[in-house]
């Protein structure tokens, strides 16, 4: 009586072709997957876009009046955020406070200084960048400092607590490495409560040798969402093809009908 060989070759066949309808299965969820955020990521380009013609809108608009108490609350999320605004009082130079910073010019200081407004509160103002080597020096004591009344107007800037990437702010050593408006002013003795939770980056008002060099800011909005969803498309492309060449390798190895 001759073996019966049919039953283990069709147990074969049926869990390679298992094995197809899995493999089919992945590629097709790894496919929908990277389609799916690759269209996020067009989306969110989209409303990148809306978001930066907004703000380049403020950025290029008007000077408005500086928000004051009753605004300071939705200052970070309203229609301030890179707004051209404008301010007048006096500026209390003997709180001026230097924070380590980069501007166009290389490495060196942002100068800060708080103006007591005429509306009755205070406002630091980044008052423009100096080099590295200027502190300590007798150009540095003669550099010009208002007085008087003064006008200032320039884009408003949300405070940044901490400090740098690697350097935490020392208020003890007077070492500042991030502008944290609430911070400086603790350190300079302001009135708690009395300092605006923003400050101003001064624009340009004299010549390009003046110091400190002011209007320096740099206002970018990356947007990199077009390459982010050409790689997930790219990646979902590939799982394609892939699972293409593997599903017909499968199907050419599978065993052949009796």
């Amino acid at each position: 009586m001759w073996p019966d060989r049919a039953a283990p070759r069709s147990g074969g066949r049926r869990r390679r072709y298992g094995r197809i309808a899995v493999l089919a299965v992945i590629t097709l969820v790894a496919f929908s997957g990277f389609a799916l955020l690759g269209n996020w990521q067009l989306r969110r380009r989209t409303w990148k876009l809306e978001r930066i013609a907004e703000a380049n809108a403020r950025v290029h608009a008007a000077p408005k009046r500086a928000p004051g108490r009753s605004d300071w609350a939705n200052v970070g999320s309203g229609p301030y955020r890179y707004r051209h605004v404008r301010v007048t009082g006096h500026y209390l130079n003997e709180a001026e406070t230097l924070v380590h910073g980069t501007s166009s010019r290389g490495y060196g200081y942002w100068v800060m200084t708080p103006l007591r407004t005429t509306r009755g509160f205070t406002v630091l103002v980044n008052r423009g960048h100096i080099p590295e080597s200027l502190p300590g020096t007798r150009r540095f004591r003669e550099m010009s400092r208002p007085t008087g009344s003064v006008t200032v107007t320039g884009l408003l800037r949300l405070s940044k607590t901490g400090g740098g990437p690697l350097r935490s702010n020392d208020p003890a050593h007077g070492q500042w490495y991030s502008r944290d408006v609430a911070a400086i002013a603790r350190a300079g003795g302001l009135p708690a409560g009395d300092v605006a939770p923003y400050f101003i980056d001064a624009d340009a008002t004299g010549g390009a040798q003046d110091l400190p060099n002011a209007g320096l800011t740099v206002v970018r909005f990356p947007n990199h969402h077009l390459i982010y969803a050409v790689t997930w498309y790219t990646m979902a492309l590939g799982v394609l093809i892939g699972g293409v060449i593997v599903l017909r390798r499968e199907r050419s190895n599978a065993p052949a009908e009796d």
